[in-house]
């Protein structure tokens, strides 16, 4: 059974880049009739919080990206030991003492002799009594020693990939502190899960090729694995340095829809044009991995704009009823007001403003120049209630009285009216305003 995974660290919330990485694991699942499963990377107990991972349970429910199981590394540290005490007896775990400043130091070293900057696996050489008196001095760290060969995958976007596994240090996997790295929990849990397919962001191919060696040492199936471009911003500039305005629940608070959102993400650096969605049914059914590219992929949070206010255009009136109600719109005009206000919103948030302009009216909005015909026209304003004939009949009147047409006639009453120079066909407004200010 295809199984994939989205494994968060529950120590901020989710954004943009992290829902790519979680729609395409989800779409691949439920294309195949298979199992997504929502892991918890909170191994490190000072920064992860319940609080940031009932935040990402709500966005991707908010998303409608349901999962069918939740699973927390933090109950799972007994696994985690067991498999580093099964590494040590196959001699591919080995503990190492350098501290930062020293591993900085070889590094530099390296570099100026013209060297890769790669672990030079001086541990392997230390005898147990150079070992206990390091011990007794600092923590060790605990690191995975890669067979020196090369590391081959076909990977579902990037295609066949090879790694000198000479080129790559070996990966540390426990901390000085005995905290468990993203590396072992990892490879452990997809193990342990059956995951059949892992799809993440192209700066884990590294990644991929130790943990490709993990798994076998540990006797598991290797995954599938599929790395999609990272995302820039729309000049091609780091994206990092905007997701704190990227969080999901800030593009929310925004009143950008999900399925806008999860349209654009579903192809958005693949050779498919972005087209809106209406159901997750169709997103799943449109999805194909292999449609993707390697090339960095520019987002722009300016483009869910048009989308959302198509995905809101496109909403019945039934869909709307509750939240209609909710403002206040009586249920006989509902369906009349709903046909006038989707077409002239850019998001949900706009109805409460075009309610608030039927119910209580809003400041004419009068050019000096138009005072006099604004005051002839007013004079001429058939009595409520009005109905679909009367914009036509009071226009026709004033034009008659005044000698004005076009938009020299139009704009002014429009203006007087909304207080706006735009908006929907007037015609359909005038009988749903409750009130006027004119």
């Amino acid at each position: 059974m295809t199984t994939t995974r989205f494994a968060p660290s529950p120590t901020g919330f989710i954004h943009v880049g992290n829902l790519r990485t979680a729609l395409f694991n989800y779409l691949i699942a439920r294309k195949a009739g298979g199992q997504f499963i929502l892991r918890l990377d909170d191994t490190d107990p000072e920064r992860s919080t319940e609080a940031y991972a009932d935040a990402i349970k709500e966005d991707l429910e908010w998303l409608g990206l349901t999962w069918d199981r939740v699973e927390k590394q933090s109950d799972r540290i007994e696994r985690y030991n067991g498999a580093a005490d099964e590494l040590r007896e196959k001699a591919r775990f080995y503990e190492a003492f350098e501290t930062p400043v020293e591993l900085d130091l070889k590094r530099k070293k390296q570099l100026n002799m013209g060297k890769p900057p790669v672990y030079d696996r001086s541990a392997l050489a230390l005898s147990e009594d150079e070992k206990a008196a390091l011990r007794a001095d600092r923590a060790g760290h605990w690191r995975f020693k890669l067979d020196l060969e090369r590391i081959e995958w076909t990977d579902g976007i990037l295609g066949d990939l090879s790694i000198d596994a000479a080129s790559v240090s070996d990966p540390v996997l426990i901390r000085g502190d005995g905290q468990f790295l993203y590396t072992l929990a990892s490879v452990c849990d997809d193990v342990d899960f059956g995951i059949t397919h892992v799809v993440r962001g192209s700066d884990h191919v590294t990644n991929t090729a130790t943990q490709i060696q993990i798994i076998q040492a540990l006797g598991g199936t290797v995954p599938t694995f599929a790395h999609h471009s990272l995302l820039t911003g729309p000049q091609g500039e780091a994206l990092s340095k905007r997701l704190g305005t990227l969080a999901l629940r800030d593009l929310r608070e925004a009143g950008i829809e999900p399925m806008a959102l999860l349209s654009m993400m579903a192809r958005l650096g693949s050779s498919d044009p972005i087209e809106l969605r209406s159901s997750m049914d169709e997103l799943v059914e449109g999805f194909d991995l292999a449609a993707f590219g390697a090339a960095p992929t520019k987002f722009d949070v300016e483009d869910l704009k048009p989308l959302t206010a198509k995905t809101v255009a496109a909403l019945s009136v039934e869909d709307m009823r509750a939240a209609l109600a909710d403002l206040g719109v009586p249920a006989d005009i509902a369906p009349a007001f709903w046909d006038v206000a989707k077409e002239n919103v850019a998001t949900r948030v706009g109805i409460a403003d075009w309610w608030a302009l039927c119910r209580d009216g809003a400041e004419p909005l009068i050019d000096a120049e138009d005072a006099e015909f604004v005051a002839t026209a007013k004079g001429l304003l058939p009595a409520t209630p009005w109905d679909g004939d009367t914009w036509k009949a009071w226009t026709g009147a004033v034009k008659e009285a005044t000698d004005r047409k076009g938009r020299g006639l139009f704009m002014p009453l429009r203006k007087a009216l909304t207080g706006m120079e735009h908006g929907p066909d007037m015609s359909k407004l005038m009988p749903l305003l409750q009130k006027i200010k004119l």
